[in-house]
């Protein structure tokens, strides 16, 4: 028997079929756990047992039904909708499509190429807890950022004084001070009428504890002391948006500082933390956000090759008749490759090894952005094998070859030490 789910918003069709491609049963359940219990009754009713459960399909690896279905002994498959479009031409060519149509596309899919497919990691509990954090910080520092850049749009167009007078700071305008400032004076002209003692008032509300009078001073000579008329056809019309705006990045921050405390407190009780943070350029953050995307299931990736693959930092070749090309992939985890350009980056300091393999790559011509993921796909090499044989970064054996002295010229074993690498 084999299992189709075809996602959805609202609900979700499931279709069986048998190893003939019959089709068995169909449904529509919800996310609720009325819906996960008819699922479970309907499989039950064909078979499904704790020692042979029905392999499942489903267009998505998250969501609120996957992890239910990945309990167990239970193989899922998550199909991407590309590929489950291009099976969908095997079964008609009318171009016809319904979402119980889709399902039992997706069980037909299990019932003749389950081989070529990859099932769900079967990763622990705690991996599971990381990946959800870590997830979720990344996403509110993106939003974040998206909303601190509308602020400072908005700032450029009419209140500019406060744009320089936040951007040189850490965080900028999304710091807690800033945005006291920015809801007590919205405008040029509420601004040059702060005095010293709310400005103090501000900063000691914004949690500040030291410094507030010289504080209170810079910001005062930072802020517009005499601004000009306003148009007659706009005064008292002019209601500036950008405090709202801030508001929302301040708490954006807020929040991705707790799930980053989270994140990093979960990633710490981890047996896998200790390898990670033995690597040059990750941090408990990085590292966290790294384990989040990769898991610990030892057996999902079949070689280091898989892992390279799946983050992007391999090439990829397109060769036909006398026509070859290798370029980056373009098909790949975003999360993991986003934080291993924020990995390579940092190492470039941290370790000598990683920084004599990059300026090699660039004295080769490569590009930046191309040496960068050059030494990713190094690291990801060496962070496969560490976790399969449980051993910490070496830097001397990592980069052996790289670190070694310059022979003279003429002396013994004075080739080109490149070629190894």
């Amino acid at each position: 028997m084999f299992c189709g789910i075809d996602w959805a918003e609202r609900h979700h069709d499931v279709a069986l079929v048998d190893d003939t491609g019959t089709l068995l049963a169909k449904a529509r359940i919800t996310d609720a756990a009325a819906g996960y219990h008819k699922l479970l009754d309907l499989l039950a009713e064909h078979g499904d047992s704790p020692d042979d459960p029905i392999p499942i399909a489903i267009e998505t690896s998250h969501g609120l039904l996957v992890p239910s279905l990945r309990t167990g002994s239970r193989r899922g498959f998550a199909i991407n909708p590309l590929a489950a479009s291009r099976y969908r031409d095997r079964h008609g060519v009318s171009r016809k499509k319904s979402d119980p149509s889709d399902a039992l596309v997706l069980a037909n899919i299990l019932r003749t190429d389950m081989h070529a497919h990859r099932p769900l990691p079967a990763d622990s509990e705690l991996a599971q807890v990381i990946t959800v954090l870590a997830r979720a910080q990344q996403d509110a520092v993106w939003t974040r950022q998206q909303v601190a850049n509308q602020v400072r749009s908005l700032l450029r167009e009419y209140y500019p004084a406060a744009l320089l007078a936040f951007q040189g700071k850490q965080s900028g305008l999304t710091r807690a001070d800033a945005r006291v400032i920015l809801s007590l004076a919205p405008t040029p002209t509420k601004a040059a009428k702060l005095t010293l003692a709310q400005l103090r008032g501000a900063l000691k509300r914004s949690g500040r504890l030291r410094g507030c009078d010289a504080e209170a001073r810079a910001a005062a000579g930072r802020l517009p002391r005499r601004v000009g008329p306003p148009a007659p056809r706009r005064r008292g019309r002019l209601r500036p948006p950008a405090p709202g705006p801030a508001q929302a990045a301040g708490r954006l921050r807020e929040a991705a500082e707790d799930l980053a405390e989270a994140a990093t407190a979960a990633f710490h009780q981890h047996a896998d933390s200790e390898i990670l943070l033995s690597f040059p350029g990750l941090g408990p953050m990085l590292g966290a956000r790294v384990l989040a995307e990769l898991g610990d299931d030892r057996a999902r990736f079949a070689d280091a090759r898989a892992l390279k693959s799946y983050a992007g930092s391999a090439p990829i070749t397109r060769a036909s008749g006398k026509k070859r090309f290798v370029g980056r992939r373009f098909v790949k985890n975003n999360r993991l490759i986003n934080a291993g350009f924020l990995w390579a980056f940092a190492a470039l300091t941290a370790s000598p090894g990683a920084n004599a393999h990059y300026r090699r790559r660039r004295e080769h011509g490569d590009w930046h952005a191309a040496a960068q993921r050059h030494l990713l796909n190094r690291f990801l090499g060496q962070l496969h094998h560490c976790l399969q044989s449980r051993q910490h970064f070496d830097e001397q054996h990592a980069f052996a070859p790289l670190l070694q002295a310059p022979a003279r010229p003429g002396s013994p074993g004075s080739g080109d030490v490149s070629a190894a690498v």
